[in-house]
């Protein structure tokens, strides 16, 4: 930008704390706000004793905090103001609403800020939420549970609802190895499959699913059939289900106890 005259000077101007002299002493603290500030040089400084601005490195020196003067200050000498100037380069906090995009350099996201880890619950991520920008926990927008489980054997070969007692997984707890039921926690679309292997030859035995209690998918002629003694039916399906409806495999006759398995997850 062009200007007229001189460009203006920029930095982090800051009027130090008054500070009362003590007889005797050269060295004084300087802060803002009570709390301690440390300028960037003497030739940074703006100081003016008993009205007269002071010469910087020969009438004062400046190491961190602590501004001193060349000779102990006596009763009746006034430090009537110290300016601290700070880097001219430096704008100090920016006004609300002045940073834009553009003043944003490309390369603010780089490898040296990547996550190198899954990121923790309280980490947050910047959204839009209608074109006002936001920030949300990575514990509100991660993948949760697909509430899968795996079970297989029974106790006995049997027929009808089918009760597997071991687990491979259950993620959620929603299988019970006292009835066979698998309650859905959520209302979504599951997928289940199951499989078992006839143990008698007196009749096919078709394997099913029962929301509810009652046959889905239209019938037992939908379902896995294992015509014979010793044949695998294989019975797998996606189904709406609603929360805490529950699903079973039903067995039109007798199955084994192994070779046998029900699993099932929420796909959303």
């Amino acid at each position: 930008m062009a200007y007229i005259g001189t460009k203006p000077t920029i930095g982090n101007f800051q009027i130090c704390d008054a500070i009362s002299v003590v007889n005797g002493q050269a060295a004084y603290t300087m802060q803002v706000g009570s709390v301690n500030v440390i300028p960037q040089s003497a030739n940074h400084m703006i100081v003016s004793l008993n009205g007269t601005i002071q010469k910087p490195n020969s009438s004062f020196t400046v190491s961190s905090s602590t501004i001193t003067f060349s000779s102990n200050l006596s009763t009746g000498d006034v430090i009537d103001f110290i300016q601290i100037l700070g880097d001219v380069l430096d704008l100090g906090v920016p006004s609300d609403a002045t940073v834009t995009a553009a003043k944003l350099n490309n390369d603010i996201i780089s490898g040296t800020t990547a996550l190198t880890s899954e990121p923790a619950d309280t980490d947050e991520f910047l959204v839009s939420d209608a074109g006002t920008l936001k920030r949300i926990d990575y514990s509100l927008i991660k993948g949760g549970s697909s509430n899968a489980f795996h079970a297989y054997d029974m106790s006995s070969n049997a027929s009808g609802t089918l009760v597997l007692t071991s687990e491979l997984l259950d993620d959620g707890s929603n299988y019970n190895t006292s009835n066979g039921r698998y309650t859905a926690p959520s209302a979504g679309k599951y997928h289940f499959y199951c499989s078992a292997v006839a143990s008698t030859s007196s009749g096919d035995s078709y394997i099913n699913f029962h929301l509810n209690g009652s046959v889905i998918n239209g019938g037992t002629d939908q379902g896995g059939n294992t015509p014979n003694q010793n044949t695998q039916g294989i019975m797998i399906a996606t189904i709406d289900l609603s929360a805490n409806d529950y699903i079973t495999m039903v067995s039109q006759n007798s199955v084994y106890s192994n070779y046998i398995f029900f699993g099932g997850y929420k796909l959303y």
